[in-house]
């Protein structure tokens, strides 16, 4: 049993299934489970670990929270976790400026993992687009195509959007001076050094995602696609032991993987 103990939240939810499912698997302690207030019941197949609805009656038991639920939850638990010293795992999507903001500040405190994808495949991903943003960037057309399952809720997904910013890194643009979320009604030619995005909502897609660099003459697409959702999962639970020894700081997957530096 690895001694990093975690508490889980939303394990009703998809995720929060698969973190509990990987943590043991991993052998990871799970020295709790958050639930929304009002809804203890929820079978978790272990009848020693403790769910609450409340993160003070199990603040003792865990080192990490790991929190994939929503912007206002997540910031609830984030200012709990930095007054006592837990760690966070975070894959919740969605914030806006200021709530990054606040993560950021909070991360001087305690130490943060952020991703809106913890997949390993997407992170190899978005290290090949900005290799092949400084190679072809400049003469192609760029667009972003996502598809996720019918109740996510932020679009473009968190993993999109992360796409399109390594790209505009590389290419020294201003993110949201570049990007083109919606051409209902436009009438004009496709703009240069833009980033169009385009959103499907089906089903139950886990993840996929799509971005394409287009001149006259070729096309290069570069997809990623997720057939299980315990692959974010066990990436969550790849970052928790990675933050072990980590005091403080505001990291993210490619510094977990080792991208950071390639």
């Amino acid at each position: 049993m690895d001694n990093i103990r975690v508490a889980i939240t939303g394990p009703k939810g998809r995720m929060g299934k698969n973190l509990i499912l990987a943590a043991k698997q991993e052998n990871i302690s799970i020295g709790g489970i958050l639930v929304k207030p009002g809804s203890l019941t929820v079978d978790c197949n272990e009848i020693d670990i403790k769910v609450t609805d409340n993160i003070y009656n199990i603040i003792d038991n865990f080192d990490v929270l790991i929190d994939f639920t929503n912007p206002k939850s997540t910031l609830k638990y984030l200012d709990i976790c930095r007054i006592y010293k837990k760690s966070m795992v975070i894959g919740t999507t969605g914030f806006d400026q200021t709530e990054n903001k606040l993560i950021d500040i909070a991360s001087k405190e305690i130490a943060i993992i952020l991703s809106p994808n913890f997949s390993i495949g997407m992170n190899v991903i978005l290290k090949l687009l900005e290799k092949t943003t400084k190679i072809i960037g400049n003469n192609s057309d760029i667009e972003i195509i996502e598809a996720h399952h019918r109740n996510k809720i932020d679009a473009p997904s968190g993993s999109a959007l992360n796409m399109g910013k390594v790209i505009a890194n590389v290419m020294n643009w201003q993110f949201d001076q570049h990007v083109v979320y919606n051409r209902h009604g436009s009438i004009s030619k496709r703009k240069n050094q833009s980033i169009g995005f385009s959103t499907i909502r089906a089903g139950d897609i886990i993840g996929e995602h799509t971005a394409i660099f287009a001149n006259m003459y070729e096309r290069i697409e570069i997809t990623h696609k997720v057939n299980n959702r315990m692959n974010f999962a066990l990436g969550a639970i790849k970052a928790t032991k990675w933050l072990k020894n980590k005091q403080s700081g505001l990291f993210n997957m490619w510094d977990v993987l080792g991208l950071s530096s390639l």
